[in-house]
């Protein structure tokens, strides 16, 4: 188990015009050789965006991108004809495939935060889709099969257990809150990457909310 701390992400956005960015992996110009992936996943972003605040049309291609709103609520468009409200509990995913653009902003009067994870496809190509599925459940994971993965949401009580899933790659972000996974104590913001988990629980320390994607060899 490789424990990342939430400090230790590289900064990015900008500041002055509402947009905060805490990376997890190699981004932009923070570029590492040693933090480039881990199984599918590229990048996991904490964005935060002040009322008003966004990020204007770009491009995306060959990637599976995958959005968790934690608070507020994200105004999503793209080239295909997609225009969303996501809300916390929502699942968004974008597959770019051989290409296409979007706009998200925080058009709400209160602050907005969300995390977005990247995803590297099994082929490259193809025709962009998207897809949200509103309040989605804790046992109910969500398949990302263009990438091999598949999403698992944790949401756990102080004193409450989980089984994290047996992969030969398993990525946990901690959304909100305190676990203990295995013998590591992770707070907001931090991570872990696990290979070849197998017979892992996480507990809750206090309340608390969890990303985990469980991805094969």
């Amino acid at each position: 188990m490789d424990v990342r701390r939430a400090a230790e992400r590289y900064p990015g956005g900008d500041p002055e015009a509402g947009i905060e960015s805490w990376h997890a992996f190699s981004f932009g110009p923070h570029y590492d050789p040693g933090n480039l992936r881990f199984g599918a996943v590229i990048a996991c972003n904490e964005e935060r965006l002040a009322a008003g605040a966004g990020f204007d049309e770009h491009p995306h291609s060959h990637t599976e991108i995958v959005t968790w709103v934690v608070e507020g609520e994200l105004t999503h468009r793209d080239s295909t004809g997609h225009e969303t409200r996501v809300r916390p509990g929502d699942v968004q995913r974008l597959s770019s495939a051989a290409g296409v653009r979007h706009v998200e902003r925080n058009d709400g009067a209160s602050p907005l935060t969300f995390v977005q994870m990247w995803l590297a496809p099994l082929e490259p190509g193809g025709d962009p889709s998207y897809e949200i599925v509103p309040g989605i459940a804790d046992s109910t994971p969500y398949a990302v099969p263009e990438a091999g993965a598949m999403l698992h949401v944790r949401r756990l009580t102080q004193g409450e257990r989980t089984a994290v899933p047996d992969g030969a790659y398993v990525y946990v972000h901690v959304v909100r809150g305190e676990v203990r996974l295995g013998e590591e104590h992770l707070a907001t913001g931090d991570s872990a990457r696990i290979t070849g988990a197998e017979s892992l629980e996480a507990t809750g320390l206090t309340a608390a909310e969890l990303l985990v994607w469980e991805m094969g060899a």
